[in-house]
């Protein structure tokens, strides 16, 4: 099934040149030239991913989203912006984006963004697996991710991990039991900059296993499949 995204800018020109290269890529777009418009077509029908402008008459694109994560939707956000302070995406995100795209921008790196995010999107569990507990605390074995406190506990001592090790465990225990490619991995934890160099995963791996793994020769958790990725399992 083809993905649907909506475009919502108030330039005639941008609209037109996003709608152009994401048909060009595959998608099904429509359009919207302010938050009001934006907030009825999304009423009535089902839109995969929103290229949202940040400033919109009337309701901007920070209301918007904001309107739209009260209301639960889980709809993908990529930002667009004409600012470049570091603010501006900070708020952007702490609304609810999952993305930004500060103007100018190239086509190609916006393409590449709303692929990735889609991507993200569908590697997601449809239900939150077993181990999800309150709090976001994850639990197999003797390994405990607590992501609230940003902490991982391996047989009763804390560890330290480097903020890509996190995250990469993160993933990992969130698709608990299911294998993730190499390339998910990096669109998840590097992001769609990193495409294509997979021994960076491979390297992070190594790390993480020695880290956490009693033997890492024969890993009990981290399990490679061969010629496709890794899973986290549950133990033996």
């Amino acid at each position: 099934m083809t993905e649907r995204v909506l475009v919502v800018d108030d330039e005639e020109a941008i609209r037109t040149l996003v709608e152009y290269n994401l048909r060009m890529a595959g998608y099904e777009v429509e359009t919207a030239q302010e938050g009001l418009m934006a907030l009825e077509m999304i009423a009535k029908g089902n839109f995969d991913l929103l290229v949202l402008d940040l400033m919109l008459p009337g309701v901007d694109g920070l209301e918007l989203c904001k309107r739209l994560r009260q209301a639960n939707s889980k709809v993908p956000i990529i930002m667009l912006t004409a600012r470049g302070e570091e603010i501006d995406r900070v708020l952007g995100l702490e609304m609810g984006a999952d993305d930004y795209v500060t103007k100018p921008f190239s086509p190609r790196e916006l393409v590449a963004r709303v692929r990735a995010v889609l991507r993200r999107k569908a590697d997601e569990p449809a239900a939150p697996v077993s181990i999800v507990g309150e709090g976001e605390l994850y639990r197999v074995g003797d390994v405990v991710l607590d992501s609230g406190r940003y902490e991982v506990i391996v047989r009763n001592e804390l560890i330290e991990l480097t903020p890509r090790e996190f995250e990469l465990l993160h993933y990992l225990l969130k698709n608990l039991d299911r294998v993730v490619s190499r390339d998910q991995l990096l669109d998840g934890v590097w992001g769609y900059e990193y495409a294509g160099d997979t021994r960076l995963v491979d390297v992070h791996i190594s790390h993480l296993r020695d880290k956490i793994e009693a033997d890492p020769k024969n890993p009990r958790y981290i399990k490679t499949v061969r010629g496709v990725g890794y899973k986290f399992v549950r133990g033996e």
